[in-house]
């Protein structure tokens, strides 16, 4: 499910992944459903390519916030992140991964998780997991069309070229018998 779900820097929340085009993708605020596209200049990150710092390996954010769901029953935080203070955030956060790297997760990213979380369970998603074989089967389903796509706009492209010189031979009179 975090596959789909989008952060875009500079603009606050999170998104749901619509649809694609060319160059952007529509996507839906989990906040307010609105609407709007992103462009290639915005940067655009899945939750699925997440992870936090631990003293071990990185965690991947799913496992986190699964975590995270099954310490507050995946109900809403119980800890307010804009208002806690800096030692208030690692202590929750070490009740919920308790080998963070204390030197490279600052109480902004745990603020930032937080907020995800919260957002992530007011939209009704509750499904923390990446489901990795379903997107390979979409790629595969997705290139079929894409080649045809392209094949149809080289022959109109083709096509739109034939005329040209067509209506251009005509206008000066190149190639046209003379009677």
């Amino acid at each position: 499910m975090l596959k789909n779900i989008l952060a875009i820097t500079g603009k606050p929340g999170l998104y749901k992944l619509i649809s694609h085009g060319n160059n952007m993708l529509i996507v839906e605020s989990l906040v307010d459903g609105k609407r709007m596209p992103t462009y290639g200049r915005d940067k655009i990150v899945s939750l699925a390519d997440v992870s936090m710092f631990t003293e071990d390996e990185d965690l991947p954010l799913s496992e986190v916030l699964t975590r995270l769901g099954k310490k507050e029953g995946l109900k809403l935080a119980s800890i307010d992140a804009k208002k806690a203070d800096n030692d208030e955030l690692r202590k929750f956060f070490g009740e919920v991964v308790e080998n963070f790297d204390r030197d490279r997760v600052y109480p902004s990213d745990i603020r930032k998780l937080i907020s995800w979380y919260n957002i992530l369970i007011g939209a009704g998603i509750t499904d923390f997991t990446v489901e990795e074989e379903a997107e390979g089967e979409e790629v595969k389903a997705e290139a079929k069309p894409k080649e045809e796509v392209k094949k149809a706009a080289v022959k109109n492209t083709a096509a739109k070229a034939q005329r040209k010189v067509t209506s251009a031979s005509a206008k000066t009179g190149v190639g046209a018998k003379k009677g």
